[in-house]
């Protein structure tokens, strides 16, 4: 967990075996107040986060050592840094894999370098829940119902007692949600309040990570709903 104030310089971790893709998104992120280094390997990637405790991991799919989707569930057993995944593969079913073990953003190859940069400024501005700022009066647990809570000072999500594995965004989008509880939110008005107006397709893009959210929801509570679609236009949460 950190303990470093909000001036402190943000940790990034690059995985990717191909070097010159790796130099490139290297020299795009690094800045005054982040610090960047990289990796080459599945192995590398665990070991520097381990070491290293990263604010935000951009991470490869495909390694020479093993498959980003696994790499990224390790990483998110021990770690709540953000992880921005990028790839060459631009199937749907990929995308939706690494959402669902906990990436937050998914880029393919060729990529827009400014694109990358302002996806991963944006989550460097969004707090991790092991960071520690000054103290305030923590707030009560957010009863959902149907057993569903959601805990705003540890940034966590738990059904009947037992903590759901949310990707931090999947947090986020249903934080919203639980401020609106019983109203409809749309599609824009959620990206911008997650994504703080950063650059985000407001359809696809919410589709996916609502997407991700419901799916763990059902596994923590087969048979039961919380996220409903409003009209194609937004989406609502509501008890089951």
């Amino acid at each position: 967990m950190h303990k470093h104030d909000e001036a402190r310089v943000h940790r990034i971790l690059v995985v990717e075996d191909d070097p010159d893709i790796r130099e490139l998104i290297v020299h795009v992120l690094e800045g005054e107040d982040r610090e960047v280094a990289p990796a080459a390997t599945g192995a590398q990637a665990l070991a520097a986060v381990r070491e290293r405790d990263p604010d935000l991991v951009t991470l490869d799919l495909t390694l020479p050592d093993a498959d980003g989707v696994e790499v990224c569930r390790a990483i998110r057993q021990d770690s709540d840094a953000y992880i921005v995944m990028i790839t060459g593969r631009d199937e749907q079913v990929d995308r939706l894999a690494g959402l669902d073990v906990g990436a937050d953003e998914y880029l393919v190859k060729p990529f827009d370098p400014l694109e990358l940069r302002a996806r991963v400024v944006a989550l460097l501005r969004r707090p991790r829940r092991g960071i520690v700022g000054e103290p305030a009066p923590a707030p009560a647990p957010h009863d959902l119902g149907g057993g569903l809570r959601l805990d705003r000072a540890g940034r966590s999500v738990s059904y009947d007692g037992v903590v759901v594995p949310l990707s931090p965004t999947e947090y986020d989008v249903l934080a919203v949600l639980a401020s609106r509880q019983g109203s409809t939110v749309a599609r824009a008005d959620l990206a911008a309040e997650v994504w703080a107006g950063e650059s985000i397709d407001s359809d696809f893009g919410v589709d996916v990570h609502v997407g991700g959210l419901r799916r763990k929801l059902r596994r923590a509570a087969p048979g039961r709903d919380w996220v409903r679609t409003v009209g194609g236009d937004g989406y609502q949460l509501r008890e089951p």
